[in-house]
This record gives C-alpha cells, sequence and structure tokens, in this order.
C-alpha cells in the first residue's frame, strides 16, 4: 500500500538545469518530479551509508569489534582468481 504523498519540497533553478533536468527524465521514462526524487534518494542512501561517524550501544560495539577481530574466511575461489594471469598481462 503506498502512502499518500503529503509533502511538497519546492526548488528554484534556472532555464539550462530544468532542460537538462527534463531530458534526463525523459531518458529514464519518468516524470521529472520521479527522476529528481529517485536520484535524490539515491544520493541520501549513498550519503547516509557513507558517514564517518555511527553510534552504537554497548552490545552492537561488542558484535563489531567480534566481526573485526575475526580471522578472515578462507576464499578459495578467490584466491584462485586473483592467482590467475590477468587479461591485461
Amino acid at each position: 500500500m503506498q502512502k499518500s504523498k503529503t509533502e511538497r519540497i519546492d526548488i528554484r533553478t534556472n532555464a539550462n538545469v530544468k532542460a537538462v533536468l527534463q531530458q534526463a527524465a525523459a531518458a529514464t521514462n519518468k516524470t521529472v518530479s520521479e527522476f529528481l526524487l529517485d536520484s535524490g534518494l539515491t544520493a541520501a542512501s549513498e550519503t547516509l551509508a557513507n558517514r564517518k561517524l555511527f553510534a552504537l550501544d554497548d552490545n552492537q560495539w561488542t558484535a563489531f569489534q567480534a566481526a573485526l577481530d575475526a580471522s578472515p574466511k578462507d576464499k578459495p575461489a578467490l584466491k584462485k582468481l586473483l592467482s590467475s594471469p590477468s587479461v591485461f598481462d
């Protein structure tokens, strides 16, 4: 079930920027609003995922430290791939 849209975001721009956004929206078969929302949400997700500072409670911190301290898992397929000659060699 889709929630109703009750909030509005207004932006001001110049004609050149608007034209580029319209072209990009048309190229992806979206309205300008859909294009801006999709692009904005993608950028927001990446920004939040790439934060340098994040807060953990005591249990989360303990689990995080345990994951960092754990021995790396052996990945035979990756080892084989990385020891094979590159296509650029």
